[in-house]
């Protein structure tokens, strides 16, 4: 029986490609911690971490191998010599599919190596668990009756899992390499025969998620210098607390001046209330002296004449009072808008200062000077003064040395432009040389082209040829089958004739069982010869076709065929 799959036939030699992602990181840092887990809840002898699995010597590989590999032999030592042979020697005896290189075992803790040695131990753990769950059953195949406790190592179980193994074998032989049909129709038995509780299982699997995520951020983490973040992080909150204590000193000096402002006004407002008192104190007092004396009518001519102007003056200082108070409040306003236009210009000096590297004294360009403009609105003019002399020398200075640069780079600017001018007449020049080229390719391109096509009819024509040498080689097999099946119908009648002269002579016994086996090894050899022969010569007919394409002269090609159907009229 036989079968075709993707890894291979029957008596193949093909290499199994290692179908698990071990080249993806995550999946290796998932084996690394699979790894660590077992050794530390085994009994590791020595201190074991993720880190250190990274990228293990040979000498701590040999030793987590030994350790794993002595559950399934606890008598295994291992050799002094020739390692790099023996380990891998080791796991394919123990039937590990994939294959593991002598010169990878010079190397382990390679980042090219190390993945495919990690995944030959993660398949020794996965054995030596599944030889200790084999090892605690009393019985490999119990009793299959009805009757029984069903319990993991019970009956359901095996007969659930002898009968899942038959399926997906049965599906194997076949030809399929995935079963997702059989896995479909043995998980919810299996459930159901232990009572799993989905929800559950789904809350255990997102607290693997949870944790699994913390454990890779805990680890990126100590990848960094979390110190010298902290300490960049103090700095700038330093920065920002200088900011806000002189922003803080500034609105103090601001409140302080608001408030002696107010104070003047506060005293001015008392000075015309105490003016105003008085005003009408003597209003009384004349309004007492008018109602008890006796006045003619040019004193109170004059008296009202005197009240109107007093009454005048009553309201042009009420009006001048209310016109300062609105004069003041506006002058505020102002006073706050050129205090936040002047903030908003000195944020933009040192911003420019700080890409221009002039801030701070210590800055790249600042040549010792500080450039920092420290401003308040009530340092006053003479503050102003003094950064002029303190910022506008050094910059004017900086200013005519970066002219004098500049007018040194100019020429070297001019000659650049000419390199680059000659530069780019010579990618000109090289641009058409390689339009011509790319035609020169395509026409190859075309003539490659139609050399193709005729390889591929001549290679159309020997395929026609190699499906009637094909078919030919069925029709011997279906003869030597043939000839098989009537040597065995031979044999039965043999069989038949030797019970119906059981009672002659042993001798006669014994050569008929002669002739029979004799006939059973002509048989056999002869089939063996021909399946030999037909083998070999479809690796001659393999062997010679690739060499006939590799041919240029048709009639060549033509006497090779004519040869290989006249051998294959004579077989």
């Amino acid at each position: 029986m036989s079968r075709n799959s993707a890894f291979g036939g029957f008596g193949g030699a093909e290499k199994i490609k290692d179908p698990r992602p071990l080249h993806d990181k995550s999946f290796v840092q998932q084996c690394i911690r699979q790894l660590c887990e077992y050794l530390g809840e085994n009994g590791f002898p020595s201190p074991v971490t993720v880190k250190s699995l990274q990228s293990p010597t040979s000498k701590e590989f040999l030793k987590i191998f030994s350790f794993i590999y002595s559950f399934l032999d606890p008598t295994f030592q291992m050799p002094t010599s020739k390692i790099e042979e023996e380990i891998p020697r080791i796991l394919k005896d123990l039937g590990y599919p994939f294959p593991i290189s002598k010169s990878s075992m010079y190397s382990v803790g390679a980042p090219h190596t190390w993945p495919q040695i990690l995944g030959g131990l993660i398949w020794l753990i996965d054995s030596v668990k599944l030889f200790d769950t084999m090892r605690e059953q009393d019985l490999l195949f119990p009793d299959f009756s009805d009757g029984g406790i069903e319990t993991e190592d019970g009956i359901e179980f095996n007969k659930l899992f002898i009968s899942y193994t038959s399926k997906s074998y049965d599906r194997f032989m076949q030809g399929a390499d995935t079963f997702e049909e059989e896995d479909a129709e043995f998980f919810p038995k299996l459930k159901d025969l232990y009572n799993v509780d989905e929800a559950h299982l789904e809350s255990l699997a997102e607290k693997y998620k949870i944790l699994t995520d913390e454990v890779e951020r805990l680890e990126k983490e100590s990848q960094q210098d979390r110190l010298m973040t902290k300490k960049s992080e103090k700095l700038k909150l330093q920065t920002d607390l200088q900011k806000y204590q002189s922003y803080r000193s500034n609105l103090e000096s601001f409140k302080s001046n608001l408030e002696q402002k107010l104070s003047a006004v506060s005293e001015e407002l008392d000075g015309a209330g105490l003016q105003i008192e008085a005003l009408k104190q003597e209003t009384g007092r004349l309004q007492h002296i008018f109602e008890n004396q006796k006045f003619s009518q040019a004193d109170i001519e004059r008296i009202n004449h005197e009240r109107n102007e007093l009454q005048q003056t009553i309201t042009n200082l009420n009006k001048n009072l209310a016109e300062a108070e609105h004069h003041m409040w506006n002058e505020e306003i102002a006073l706050a808008k050129s205090k936040e236009a002047v903030e908003a210009e000195l944020a933009k000096y040192h911003t420019l200062a700080r890409k221009l590297k002039l801030i701070p004294a210590s800055a790249e360009n600042a040549c010792g000077h500080d450039f920092e403009i420290k401003f308040t609105i009530e340092s006053g003019p003479s503050r102003i003064g003094h950064y002029k002399n303190q910022i506008h020398t050094p910059l004017m200075n900086m200013i005519s040395q970066v002219e004098e640069e500049i007018n040194k780079l100019v020429p070297q600017k001019l000659s650049m432009v000419e390199t680059s001018e000659q530069v780019s007449s010579m990618i000109a020049d090289k641009a058409n040389d390689l339009k011509l080229l790319k035609e020169q390719l395509r026409k190859l391109d075309e003539q490659l082209e139609q050399e193709l096509h005729e390889a591929e009819r001549e290679e159309h024509k020997w395929s026609t040829e190699l499906d009637s040498l094909e078919s030919h080689k069925k029709l011997l097999e279906k003869k030597v089958t043939d000839g098989y099946d009537e040597a065995v119908e031979q044999l039965k009648a043999t069989r038949q004739e030797y019970h119906l002269v059981l009672q002659e002579t042993s001798e006669e016994r014994r050569i008929v069982a002669n002739n029979l086996s004799s006939i059973l090894d002509i048989v056999t050899n002869h089939v063996s010869f021909v399946e030999k022969f037909l083998q070999d010569h479809h690796k001659r007919v393999d062997r010679d076709y690739q060499e006939a394409i590799k041919e240029d002269t048709l009639e060549q090609l033509r006497e090779i065929v004519d040869k290989y159907i006249h051998k294959a009229n004579s077989l």
